[in-house]
């Protein structure tokens, strides 16, 4: 159709009219109270307002823009979760309450796209767990990082266990939000405490050992149990099956409770193992009356159950994870699994170092370790480890124990254990100039 013709179509025409009799929303500034009521009419427990320009989002600014350029605001929300069905030892009733109340999220985040949408209002509501950005996987997967959106929003500060404790909903909650192409009149600002009450109940729970007391975390020990049957998980349960020469061989490795969760997982949604350090969090106004009244009786109801409950619980071979259940929950059933967090590139390893790094693994271990990177990826690394904890730098540093050159693709196939070390020192795709004990202390450091 001719730009002439087009004028003259009914929609066009409608449309010049319409912008006629009413005014711009361009630069419109949006009142907070109204933002806010919209929110909870859309079905928000609580709700949190803050710019795009907040140094608290410096990090993420790029991905939520990349989303959508038109991004000015942050509106940040909370949905409560009933407590009592997270807290039961039966995990079927807890994950019941996980994906309901994340359908709710993700239809109040609808509700109120389309109220602004409905106003002229440019807004895109950005996913509170799946479906993600998986051709990024095993690196950012996700659009907006929901976490500290909320904290940056005044809905509470993360707890030890890393999850976001509400000052009136404790860690009973799942995040939302919301970006939209309007200023607002006021901005909400970090809440003056945290919630969180450093009773380390979470750390008794974690069947994995991922909280320590000293406010570690083991990100690999957590997700390679507690995600089993998410994204990670799957793909090595899929190389099972691939694996296996017969039904028997894969029977013999999964047992038929395995198959079928797995099968509820794919059918229902995909279904936590524990998350047991939300069960626990007496945390919150609401929630902290039962705790403060009768400690004992807190801890005998909802923590000495689920410490317990007899359950298969999922490690990576020579993880401190595997040690931690083996000593701490005997009556616990360990299994060795892959966890398919593999690397695809040079960058995403050094970028996921830090959360496959087990540090009791690395008890002893005071080493500089300089990597040259040749092939595709070329680049120089330090890594130092010692006192049970990691250091990554771009370039040299300090003197190393042990200089490794190695070809980036080789390196990957190493991580990934598609192929050993002593094969590559064979052909010469990977060399050493140290002690080639550290390179062996090196790889147990990391699950």
């Amino acid at each position: 159709m001719k730009v002439a013709d087009m004028k003259k179509h009914p929609t066009v025409v409608r449309y010049y009219e319409s912008s006629a009799q009413s005014a711009t929303l361009d630069n419109e500034t949006l009142d907070y109270e109204w933002i806010r009521e919209l929110c909870l009419e859309a079905g928000a427990d609580d709700v949190g307002v803050i710019s795009i320009e907040r140094s608290e989002l410096d990090d993420q600014r790029d991905d939520i823009l990349s989303a959508f350029p038109h991004a000015k605001t942050m509106i940040s929300f909370v949905a409560r979760m009933n407590r009592e069905p997270i807290r039961t030892p039966a995990r079927s009733l807890a994950n019941i309450e996980f994906h309901h109340t994340g359908d709710k999220v993700a239809e109040t985040a609808h509700h109120i796209v389309s109220a602004l949408e409905a106003r002229g209002i440019r807004a895109l509501n950005a996913a509170m767990g799946f479906p993600m950005e998986m051709d990024k996987f095993p690196g950012k997967t996700w659009v907006v990082s929901l976490k500290p959106v909320a904290v940056a929003a005044g809905l509470g500060h993360m707890g030890i266990h890393r999850n976001v404790i509400h000052p009136k909903f404790g860690n009973f909650i799942l995040l939302g939000a919301v970006m939209i192409d309007a200023r607002v009149n006021k901005e909400d600002r970090p809440i003056d405490y945290n919630p969180c009450l450093e009773c380390k109940l979470c750390v008794s729970a974690c069947p994995v050992g991922a909280i320590g007391a000293d406010g570690q975390f083991n990100f690999s020990s957590c997700a390679t149990h507690n995600y089993r049957e998410f994204m990670g998980g799957f793909s090595d349960f899929v190389e099972t099956v691939v694996d296996s020469k017969n039904f028997k061989e894969y029977r013999n490795e999964v047992p038929i409770t395995e198959t079928t969760s797995w099968w509820q997982s794919l059918s229902f949604g995909a279904n936590y193992k524990a998350a047991y350090c939300l069960s626990v969090c007496p945390a919150g106004d609401d929630v902290i009356g039962p705790f403060l009244k009768d400690r004992k009786g807190f801890m005998n109801d909802i923590l000495k159950p689920l410490q317990a409950k007899e359950e298969t619980i999922y490690v990576t071979p020579g993880s401190d994870a595997e040690a931690y259940v083996m000593k701490r929950f005997p009556h616990k059933t360990v299994k060795r699994v892959g966890n398919g967090l593999r690397p695809n590139t040079i960058r995403l390893l050094i970028t996921l170092m830090p959360h496959a790094f087990q540090p009791k693994q690395a008890t002893g271990l005071n080493s500089t370790y300089h990597f040259t990177f040749t092939g595709d990826e070329t680049r120089q690394t330090t890594i130092d480890i010692r006192d049970n904890k990691l250091q990554i730098r771009d370039g040299f540093h300090g003197k190393p124990d042990i200089r490794i050159t190695v070809d980036s693709k080789t390196w990957l196939k190493i991580v990934g254990k598609e192929k050993n070390v002593a094969a590559a020192l064979l052909t010469r795709k990977l060399r050493i100039k140290g002690n080639p004990k550290l390179l062996m202390k090196f790889e147990k450091c990391f699950a």
